[in-house]
């Protein structure tokens, strides 16, 4: 059985004016979270704004990660390439 559930949603992450969204949740996914939200002390609305937001920023993440990757595979470090620095290194005993 699926629950429909209404999020305020908050514009500009969290500063700004709310905006009502509807979502389509099963019912063990809303027990879930309305059991940690329950034990976080917030609300379902809070938990699902903080969850995500915390996804758009894996996401946000893990895409500077692939742009760094194709980026270091077009251009591979060459060997030397960093070795001025080496003599910038402080090893502490």
């Amino acid at each position: 059985m699926l629950t429909i559930i209404v999020i305020r949603i908050a514009t500009n992450m969290g500063i700004g004016n709310m905006r009502t969204v509807q979502m389509t949740l099963d019912d063990a996914l809303v027990q879930d979270i309305d059991k940690i939200a329950k034990k976080l002390g917030t609300t379902r609305s809070a938990f699902a704004r903080d969850a995500l937001r915390a996804a758009l920023a894996r996401v946000a993440s893990e895409e500077q990660e692939r742009r760094h990757r194709r980026g270091y595979e077009r251009k591979p470090v060459q060997p030397g390439e960093f070795s001025d620095w080496e003599d910038e290194q402080v090893w502490v005993d």
